[in-house]
């Protein structure tokens, strides 16, 4: 896709990316970097933390997206980063946890999803609003999931917590309008990423076995690669929701298998 590289503006762009210890949310800091955009990567793990800022040069903090006080420690590391003003926030941190039915639904891990996914995505873009106000220039990135979109068997926690991102995204959207900030929402299909599929069924040969027989599924550079084009956008166009999925995908659980794609 081509970009209006951040490099090239009179100002270094600045981002927050939740998430960044791996998949999705560490292949889009490493693309906000090569951008020219000046980055603070967030996630709970330091060691992948270091590892990342070794490799790119992106600044770095352990943070729990589900603590009030790693969220306050987040929002005073990136004043003094950045100063008073932020340019985007891109929620990455997420995830799935079983493929129980409704039915039997285990509660912790649905009240987890949620923690995550909606509650801790509300926590961060409370606290950072006010920089994305005071930039003049501010984004808020969601990258939820076509699971936000379409129920499947087994899909039930997932769905809920990804359709209150979701719906979260909508909501600013109207009760941002008219201030000088965008509201994106990316919505991956299936990304073969390291660990999604591992946390969220907690086996190797069950994790391997969602992509089987699917030989291009949609990779973390994929959508990092939709990230960038919708920040770095001329800041009048607003992607409001971009669904990208791999070609063998029609739907959540309708996916082609061996066909060659």
């Amino acid at each position: 896709m081509t970009t209006a590289n951040a490099s090239n503006t009179s100002a270094r762009l600045t981002a927050v990316v939740t998430g960044a210890s791996s998949g999705i949310g560490r292949a889009t800091a490493r693309r906000l970097v090569d951008e020219g955009w000046h980055v603070l990567a967030v996630a709970r793990r330091e060691d992948r933390l270091e590892e990342l800022a070794a490799e790119t040069g992106c600044e770095v903090l352990a943070v729990d997206i589900t603590s009030d006080d790693s969220v306050d420690r987040l929002v005073s590391r990136a004043q003094e980063l950045f100063g008073p003003g932020l340019n985007a926030v891109v929620h990455v941190a997420g995830g799935a946890l079983g493929v129980e039915t409704a039915a039997e639904a285990d509660l912790e891990k649905w009240q987890r999803m949620y923690d995550i996914n909606v509650l801790g995505t509300v926590r961060v873009t409370r606290a950072l609003l006010p920089a994305l106000r005071a930039s003049g220039r501010g984004d808020l990135l969601f990258v939820t999931s076509v699971a936000a979109h379409e129920p499947y068997p087994g899909g039930s926690g997932y769905n809920a917590a990804k359709a209150g991102e979701h719906m979260l995204a909508r909501a600013l959207r109207l009760e941002l309008n008219g201030e000088r900030i965008r509201v994106i929402e990316i919505a991956p299909g299936m990304v073969h990423t390291e660990e999604f599929s591992l946390v969220r069924l907690g086996d190797q040969g069950a994790a391997d076995a969602v992509y089987d027989g699917v030989e291009q599924p949609l990779t973390a550079e994929d959508c990092a690669d939709v990230i960038s084009y919708a920040l770095n956008a001329p800041h009048h166009v607003n992607l409001d929701l971009v669904t990208v999925r791999p070609l063998a995908q029609a739907a959540a659980h309708h996916v082609a298998r061996h066909q060659g794609i």
